[in-house]
This record gives C-alpha cells, sequence and structure tokens, in this order.
C-alpha cells in the first residue's frame, strides 16, 4: 500500500506539462507515427531569422521527433560545421550529351522514374500560360533555342507571373507526396528555388527546420523576399501561386486527398529513393541545377543531391521556360538536366554521370 501511493504521489505531483508527458509516454511506450499519416499544423508566417542564424551557416544538431516542438528555451549554439576541401574525381572529363539516350544500366531507374508522368498527368511538364506554334526551321535564327519536330521548330512560350529577386527557400525530401506537390508549383510558375534537402536523419537541416518553424514537418518555406515562412503543401501552393502566377492553382493541384494519394502513387517505383541520408561532404557553396519536376533523368539526379544532403539552387526548366533559350545561349545546348557545381568547376550533362559524379566528389 505504501508503494502505491508513492507512485501515486510520484505521478500526480504538479509538475510541468514537458514532465507530465514525458511521464506518459514512458508508461504507454507510444512511438511516432509514420509521416503521411502524421496531422498537419496551420500555416504561420513568422520573422526570417537573422543572418547569423541562417541555414546559409551550415550547422550540425540532434535528431528529434519530425512533429515535436522545440521550445526555444532548449535550442542551444551549435558548434559550426566544418567544410572539406571538395575536388572532383581524379581524371575527371564531362561526358558529351547525347540526346534522347539511355544509359543500358540506367534503363530500369529511368522507367520507374516515369511513373510521375502517368499518376500525376504530366502535372510539371509544361510551364504556366504555355503555347506552342511550328515554324519552319530556316526561319529560326541561329543561337535560338527551339525543338525540331519532322523539319520544322517547335516555337514554345509561356505567360510568368512576377519573378523573385531571391531565390524562394525550401526545405523538403524527394520521398514525400506532399513535397512532390509544391516541387510540382515550383515547375509550372517556372521558379528558382533553393533546396535544402532534409533525408531521414540528416544531421544539418532537418533540425534546423525544428529550429526555425517549431516543427520537423516538411516541407517547409521560406519567401526571403517577403519576410513569409509556412509549413503545408496546400497553402504553399496558393501562397506561391498567388505571389507568383496569377493566383490560380491548376487543377491537378487542386484535388485536395486525390492529389497527395497520386502524388503518393508517382513515388511507388522508386521504393523511398532520395529520402534517406548517405554521409556526404558539405559544400561551402549550393550546387546549381538546370532541371524540372516532371522529368524522370532530372528525378535520378535530385534523388542523390537529397540524399547527400546537398543544398543547391534548382533553376526550374519545363516546357515553355525562357530558362531553356537561356541555358542554350550559356553553353551552346540544351538538356536537363545540367549540372554547375562551383565548389569543383564542373559542368556537365548527362544524368547517369552526374550520379556518379555526385557519390564520388561527395558521399563518404
Amino acid at each position: 500500500m505504501r508503494g502505491i501511493k508513492a507512485l501515486r504521489r510520484t505521478l500526480f505531483r504538479p509538475r510541468t506539462p514537458i514532465t507530465r508527458r514525458r511521464i506518459m509516454a514512458g508508461i504507454l511506450n507510444f512511438t511516432s507515427l509514420p509521416p503521411v499519416s502524421r496531422p498537419l499544423s496551420r500555416p504561420h508566417k513568422a520573422k526570417i531569422p537573422s543572418s547569423s542564424s541562417r541555414v546559409s551557416v551550415i550547422r550540425s544538431s540532434t535528431e528529434v521527433s519530425e512533429t515535436s516542438s522545440t521550445p526555444s528555451s532548449s535550442v542551444k549554439e551549435e558548434p559550426q560545421l566544418g567544410f572539406s576541401a571538395i575536388t572532383p574525381p581524379p581524371n575527371f572529363k564531362p561526358p558529351e550529351p547525347k540526346r534522347f539516350s539511355v544509359r543500358p544500366d540506367k534503363v530500369t531507374d529511368v522507367v520507374t522514374a516515369s511513373l510521375n508522368l502517368l499518376f500525376r498527368f504530366g502535372t510539371g511538364v509544361f510551364v504556366s500560360g504555355y503555347s506552342v506554334s511550328f515554324v519552319p526551321k530556316n526561319e529560326i535564327p541561329s543561337g535560338q533555342y527551339g525543338l525540331e519536330v519532322f523539319g520544322f521548330i517547335a516555337k514554345e512560350s509561356s505567360k510568368l507571373g512576377p519573378r523573385p529577386e531571391k531565390p524562394i527557400e525550401i526545405y523538403e525530401f524527394e520521398g514525400c507526396p506532399f513535397c512532390r506537390k509544391v516541387r510540382e508549383i515550383v515547375a509550372v510558375l517556372d521558379l528558382d528555388v533553393l533546396y535544402y534537402p532534409c533525408p531521414r536523419n540528416g544531421p544539418n537541416f532537418r533540425p534546423k527546420v525544428g529550429q526555425m518553424g517549431g516543427k520537423q514537418m516538411f516541407p517547409y518555406m521560406v519567401d526571403p523576399n517577403t519576410g513569409v515562412s509556412m509549413y503545408e503543401s496546400d497553402d504553399i501552393i496558393k501562397y506561391l501561386a498567388q505571389k507568383y502566377g496569377d493566383g490560380t492553382v491548376p487543377l491537378s493541384l487542386s484535388l485536395g486527398l486525390l492529389t497527395t494519394l497520386t502524388a503518393g502513387f508517382a513515388m511507388i517505383g522508386r521504393m523511398g529513393k532520395g529520402s534517406i541520408y548517405t554521409k556526404s561532404k558539405m559544400p561551402p557553396q549550393p550546387l546549381e541545377v538546370w532541371a524540372y519536376e516532371a522529368s524522370p533523368f532530372c528525378k535520378l539526379v535530385r534523388e542523390v543531391l537529397v540524399e547527400l544532403e546537398l543544398p543547391h539552387i534548382l533553376h526550374s526548366c519545363g516546357r515553355g521556360s525562357p530558362k531553356r533559350q537561356e541555358l542554350y545561349a550559356r553553353v551552346g545546348h540544351f538538356q536537363a538536366p545540367y549540372l554547375e557545381d562551383p565548389n569543383t568547376g564542373v559542368k556537365m550533362f548527362e544524368s547517369a554521370e552526374i550520379v556518379e559524379y555526385l557519390r564520388t566528389t561527395y558521399a563518404l
């Protein structure tokens, strides 16, 4: 009887809410729910962290539950993560781009990465306001990008909204259907985005989201142009469409649960690729990639960028994007994906070779 009374006093005496939760969690032995089944919090606006605490200075942190709040009193100043010397592989030479070709050992990867075109009805292939006209090849001036079809050139154009001065910042990872929805609106609006990959067990950006927004929940968007930051994929989509488009959300992104389900089905073939952290070197500068969400070749490169937790600026360049002409004028060729690594000076096409380069250069 004395033992029972002592236990009662231990359990029911006044304690802080955090202590009570810990006691009850220990008694009931709760485990966290899978990410898709977790409830989503409402969006909020938050002041952008100062330059001293922004993730441009990358710091290491301890992994915590995806949905657990991080009290401000428990956030400690962490040691700055040291950058390793980054060098390209020995005797590395970028491959010559090969149009419409698949390396034999990558056929299965390309096929499984193409399922998104079926389940997502091609969302992210075309830029907002896309239109095309066909003109004879001899009417197109040299130096102008165009897709040749049976002796004609397809002149593609689009109608874009206001352009952000600074890249939108998005914290996300590949194997998340909610993150995929946001990447699709990025492609539709033809935005440049600074992606901070947050794979499971990633030591840098996943914990940082908990510090900035209070939860490790993804995607998380920061717009340095307006000072707005928010969770919730649907609210991020509406915000981006209103701020950098004509306010219209594409039908394929406005079907609620059906949109999320099909976004999940689109990733079945990849079996969680791009979701789990692979130990890597942290680059001093973000990599730059020309790519777009619906391309299976771009998907394979993005998966590795996320697994290696490599921050990268993605120049979205779906069909109708003016950035296709920009890249064509810059390097004399257009093909996606295209990688520029400012840390090594490497510039290259070809998804299979880009994947090998990233793993050889950055994986530990």
